[in-house]
C-alpha cells in the first residue's frame, strides 16, 4: 500500500479543523496557511470529504468548515477513503487477477490479509485521539474571540467631520443667505 500526499493531507487538515472548530467554522485559508497545504489542493479534498459529510460548511463572511459528526465517531479509514485513496497493497485491486488471464500471483493471500490488516488499523485510530496526540504533545491553539462582523483586520477610522461646503452651489447658499 502506498498513501499519496491526498491522504496524508486530508488527515492533517482534518487534525487542523478538529482542534480549532471551537472558535467557529475554520477557513481553508488559515488550514492551508498553517499546514502549508495549496488552497486549491484543500479545497478538491474538503469538496470530498462534504460529500462524505465527515464536514459541513458554513458559507459568507465567518463561515469556513466544521466537524459533520463527533471526532469520536470518524476514523482516520473514513478520512482517507472519503478523498478516494485506495488502501490495497495487491496489484490486483483484490480482482484475483494480478499476472492477467494466468490468475493471481503466489503471494496475493499476504497482500490481501495485509490491506485486512491496513483497514483494521486505520477504522480504529479515530479523529479525536491524533487530536489529544498532538495537545498532549504541547500544541498551542490560538483562542481567537469571534467577531463575525469584523471583515477586515484593519481598526475603523471614523471620517473627520466638516463644516464646509461640499459643492459650488452649497457655497452660493451660504452667501445669499448672508
Amino acid at each position: 500500500m502506498r498513501l499519496t500526499t491526498k491522504g496524508r493531507f486530508a488527515v492533517t487538515a482534518m487534525i487542523d479543523l478538529a482542534l480549532r472548530q471551537s472558535n467557529g467554522p475554520v477557513t481553508l485559508a488559515s488550514i492551508s496557511q498553517r499546514q502549508q497545504i495549496s488552497l486549491s489542493y484543500l479545497e478538491q479534498l474538503f469538496g470530498k470529504l462534504r460529500r462524505h459529510q465527515l464536514v459541513e460548511s458554513t458559507r459568507g463572511p465567518g463561515g469556513g468548515y466544521t466537524l459533520g459528526r463527533k471526532a469520536t465517531e470518524i476514523s482516520v479509514a473514513d478520512i482517507i477513503l472519503s478523498v478516494d485513496e485506495p488502501i490495497d497493497a495487491t496489484h490486483c485491486a483484490g480482482k484475483e487477477n494480478c499476472l492477467g488471464e494466468s490468475g493471481r500471483c503466489m503471494t496475493h493471500e499476504l497482500w490481501t490479509s495485509l490491506n485486512q490488516r491496513m483497514i483494521e488499523f486505520l477504522n480504529s485510530v479515530h479523529l479525536q485521539k491524533l487530536v489529544d496526540d498532538q495537545l498532549a504533545k504541547g500544541l498551542q491553539v490560538e483562542e481567537k474571540p469571534m467577531n463575525r462582523r469584523a471583515i477586515s483586520a484593519l481598526p475603523v477610522v471614523k471620517p473627520i467631520r466638516v463644516n464646509a461646503p461640499n459643492s459650488v452651489f452649497a457655497l452660493g447658499n451660504i452667501f445669499a443667505k448672508g
